[in-house]
This record gives C-alpha cells, structure tokens and sequence, in this order.
C-alpha cells in the first residue's frame, strides 16, 4: 500500500510539473488602460474592481514583473473602452462580465498594437504602446482609403495598388540615394479628415544593405501611397546620422507621383517651424539643413 501511495504521489508530482512547464511556455497579453478618462469610463462596469488609476498602474506593473518572473512571455495590449464596447456589441458579449473582457484582449493582441514586456518600467512601456497604437490606427485608415478609390476610368488599373506600388519606388530609392548611415523618414500627407504621419528608420551600411523593418515600411509606403493617389500637398524629410560628419536634413514635396527637392532654405524653413502653433523653432546645433537631392524617380508614364 506504501508502494501505491509513493506512485501516486511521484505522478502527481509529475504532473503538476508538466502543468507548470507548460504554464511557462504559454504567453500571456495584458490589456491597459493607459490614461484617467479611459480608466474612468472603466469603472462603470460591476467586474471592474478598481476605483484609483494610480493603484491600478501599479498592480499591472507588479502583475508583469511576477509573470516575467516565471519565465512567461507577456505582450502588453492598449485597451480602448469604445472599442471594447463596439466589441461586446458585435459579439453579443455582456460587457460588464470578466471573460468578454479577455476576449476582447485576445482579438486586440491578434490583430491590434502590442509591446512585449521586458521588465521596462510603464513610465516607458506607456509611450512605446500609444505609439505603436496611432501607427496602427494610422495605417488602417490609410489603408481604407486607398481601397476605396476603385479603378482607374481610363486604363482600368487599381488606383490604390499603383499609388502602393509608386510610393514602394519612391522609398527605396530615395534609400539608395541617400548613401551610408542611419537615416530617419517622415512623411507627411493631408487628407479631408486627418493629417496622415509616418515615420520610418533605416540604416544603410556602406556595402548598401538597408536593414528596414517590413510592417514600419508597409506603414510608411501606405501613407505615401494616399498622397501619391490622392496629389496632396504632401512632403518627406529625411534627417542621416553619420559618424564622420553632422546631421544632414533634407526635404522634398510630393507633386503628381514624384519627389520635387527643396532649397536648403525651406528645409530650414519647415524643420524650424512649429507644426501647430507656425512659430519659429530654434535650430539644432550640429544639424546641416541641406537642399534635397535627385533620387533619380521618374514621373510615371500613367498618372491617376
């Protein structure tokens, strides 16, 4: 009976073990409530405990520190209280219970922005997630956009495609222009409703590899893409970082497909310029605000 006992324990033992390896090996997603007014819309549901956001901020924190404790990968997600309530509408979820929360964070983590956790603070974890979240936003709108323009009248081809496949040029040659170094695009395109930003790194090695992330340049290209389409005032600047030299800053503006150099003097203009006030902003010491160059695009020979 001792036999049977001590065999019934050492499987048992064993298979919390396993369970616990297991626990280990599955990620886990933390939605957050990054500011007040969000938290406090929050607060209208039963099952939502909490009632200080600053208690809240840091139960999360110490909820992340123990999973990464256990050796648990854990993404964080941006939890949206319209969009979670547009959520438990579609879904015929009932918001107030605990389980249509976490389903709406497993939908937002599969398809939405997230920041793995590392062990950085929230204080730095916060900014990297609301960023990612307005990229993403930004990108779908812009996405949206270039899928309703339809077809060309006269040629029949995707509006939306080509304006893709122009901006796509445009980059990667505006990449091979720019010569070694590390370099920062932003890329500025108007629309009716919202003025479209995106913001691309690179770093071009002087044998002329160019290490890009692929979603960050889908982003960009689609911003692009809608100035491309839809002949806004749109414009890109590109600031390099080299190690023999000081920055370098130049402009251009997009007219009907293609990348027209600034002078020198309106890259100053525009990089020393408040973008919402239009007041003046000092220069930076050690940055040259130079003229763009020719990045050797053509015109295309169809224009949209």
């Amino acid at each position: 009976m001792a036999h049977i006992k001590q065999t019934k324990r050492g499987r048992h033992r064993s298979g919390t073990s396993m369970r616990r390896a297991l626990r280990r090996e599955a990620s886990s997603t933390v939605g957050l409530l990054v500011d007040a007014e969000d938290f406090a819309v929050m607060r209208h549901y039963r099952s939502f405990v909490f009632d200080d956001h600053s208690v809240y901020l840091r139960q999360i924190e110490g909820l992340l520190r123990t999973f990464a404790a256990q050796g648990m990968h854990t993404t964080v997600a941006l939890f949206d209280p319209e969009d979670y309530a547009e959520f438990c509408i579609e879904a015929g979820l009932d918001p107030h219970d605990l389980a249509s929360r976490s389903r709406f964070v497993a939908d937002i983590a599969s398809a939405g922005a997230t920041v793995a956790y590392t062990g950085q603070p929230l204080d730095s974890l916060i900014p990297l997630l609301v960023s990612r979240a307005v990229r993403r936003a930004t990108w779908e709108y812009a996405t949206m956009l270039l899928a309703g323009l339809g077809d060309c009248a006269d040629c029949g081809q995707d509006v939306g495609r080509a304006a893709f496949d122009r901006a796509s040029h445009l980059l990667t040659r505006l990449l091979e222009s720019a010569g070694p170094g590390t370099h920062h695009v932003v890329c500025s395109t108007p629309t009716e409703d919202e003025q479209l930003i995106a913001v691309v790194h690179t770093e071009r090695d002087a044998d002329g590899t160019v290490r890009l992330g692929s979603s960050e340049g889908t982003e960009f290209v689609t911003v692009l893409a809608v100035g491309v389409a839809l002949e806004t005032r749109g414009g890109l600047v590109l600031r390099t970082t080299a190690p023999d030299g000081p920055d370098r800053v130049h402009g251009w503006r997009l007219v009907r497909g293609g990348l027209v150099p600034l002078t020198a003097g309106e890259v100053f203009s525009a990089y020393c310029t408040d973008a919402d006030t239009g007041e003046p902003v000092s220069p930076e010491s050690g940055v040259e605000y130079r003229a763009g160059f020719d990045i050797g695009a053509e015109e295309p020979e169809t224009h949209h």
